[in-house]
């Protein structure tokens, strides 16, 4: 017995981002191709590998009420396909019975041939009782259908230490905090970026299946097809940038400085979207762009983004010890982060992620931001950005670095947005998945007093 196309490479994804650890929006087009799976096949296996995944922890809870057994002792390899067989039942428009059947015969290929009858019967018997109640009635047997952080963790499939967090980023606002959750379960339509100087935003929107994004003047959102298949894509004039991404850079680039270096640095580079929209606004303003990306496959990637006429310089090393000193008039610190901000679109993250790796990434975010301090000019802005709200990642660490830095003025982000409204965060701009349609980016606009 064989299980389908589309479902093997749903299970093979599960199981490459379980075993290898690997990114599962970038190992799914090469599983895909293995398949030769394309459009609705394609669809179908995306959205049942993606789903399994962004649904996990809700779909554990209800597993663990149709096991005989602690789910922990169920096999990792049987875990996945029985996601797999819930999520059909649960979250998509598969008949219980096709969704079970099916189910079965992944299980019979999930392991030595002298069990497939044992696993089938046993993914059965538990996907049977699954299809018993609908995805609400399941939340109220768990006694998930409250507005407790434990309880919204199990609803909406979130770990509970990132509802903590998020809860605490949204302030007095907290009654948003299931609308936030349920807005990280959404997948994001695709955003396409206009690149200045390369390509303008009416011939962006003149491109079929797209139609105009709601803040940046460069966006526009896909809805028909796929990035790949666009000819302005493949040639570059054209990128997949969230909304988000490109509004924390258009700001950067609006806030009057007194220096005149005539140079922009882009100290994460990696791997470009930003730095490709911010060479087209330099090269518009007669400024150079310098981007600086440790790792030489991501800079690689830099390249390629900036295309063959950039004048950019891309730099492969460690931006915290390059010698700039007073060298540039713009520079954005877009700093690595937990991430906790693009759920949406990377699934399996919030599996993947712990609370220790907050304060992992704490000393080089203080680290990065300090060196964007020493390599502004005099008069000089600095952007702080992450995709992540977490208040230790986002405000501690702005407000070290402005301790330690007393003469650094903390610019008004909001007022340089004016276009985005619900964006403010204190001094900062913060935009949300639920409010904004984009990820969780967070910005800080801080300013060296001109010489």
């Amino acid at each position: 017995m064989s299980a389908d196309p589309a479902r093997e490479a749903a299970l093979e994804l599960l199981r490459v981002v379980r075993d290898d650890d690997a990114y599962a929006n970038l190992a799914l087009p090469g599983i895909l191709h293995q398949r030769r799976l394309s459009g609705r096949d394609a669809a179908f296996a995306t959205e049942l590998a993606f789903g399994a995944l962004r649904w996990r922890g809700l779909y554990d809870a209800i597993l663990g009420q149709c096991v005989s057994r602690s789910w922990a002792e169920v096999d990792a390899s049987m875990q996945d396909v029985l996601r797999i067989g819930a999520h059909q039942v649960l979250g998509m428009r598969v008949p219980a019975h096709a969704a079970v059947d099916s189910t079965c015969n992944l299980a019979r290929l999930a392991g030595s041939p002298g069990g497939a009858k044992a696993r089938a019967g046993f993914v059965n018997a538990v996907l049977r009782k699954v299809a018993l109640r609908d995805v609400e009635a399941w939340v109220v047997q768990l006694g998930a259908d409250g507005a407790t952080e434990q309880q919204l963790a199990v609803r909406w499939s979130h770990p509970a230490w990132i509802v903590r967090a998020l809860a605490q980023a949204l302030g007095d606002r907290r009654d948003e905090l299931g609308a936030l959750l349920e807005a990280d379960n959404v997948p994001a339509r695709p955003t396409l970026v206009a690149r200045p100087g390369r390509m303008s935003a009416e011939e962006l929107l003149a491109i079929p299946g797209v139609e105009p994004a709601r803040w940046s003047p460069f966006a526009a959102t896909l809805v028909d097809g796929i990035p790949s298949a666009i000819d302005e894509v493949r040639s570059g004039a054209v990128g997949v940038q969230d909304e988000g991404s490109q509004l924390v850079a258009l700001a950067l680039t609006r806030v009057p400085v007194t220096s005149s270096t005539h140079r922009w640095l882009d100290m994460c580079a990696g791997p470009g979207g930003k730095a490709a929209l911010l060479d087209g606004l330099a090269a518009a303003d007669q400024a150079q762009l310098i981007a600086v990306e440790q790792h030489a496959h991501r800079a690689h990637l830099v390249r390629q983004a900036l295309g063959e006429h950039s004048t950019a310089q891309v730099v492969v090393g460690d931006a915290t010890g390059q010698q700039f000193a007073g060298d540039f008039d713009r520079v954005l610190a877009d700093v690595p982060c937990t991430g906790l901000g693009a759920l949406r679109r990377r699934p399996e993250a919030r599996w993947r992620r712990l609370p220790s790796d907050v304060a992992g990434l704490a000393q080089l975010q203080r680290a990065l931001l300090e060196a964007a301090v020493r390599a502004a000019a005099p008069g000089g802005v600095i952007a702080y950005v992450t995709c992540s709200p977490h208040f230790a990642e986002t405000e501690l660490v702005v407000q070290d670095i402005c301790k330690a830095h007393p003469e650094l003025v903390l610019l008004d982000a909001p007022s340089f947005l004016p276009e985005v409204p619900d964006a403010r965060r204190g001094s900062f701009v913060q935009l949300w998945p639920h409010r904004h349609g984009t990820d969780a980016m967070f910005l800080a606009l801080l300013q060296r007093p001109a010489a």
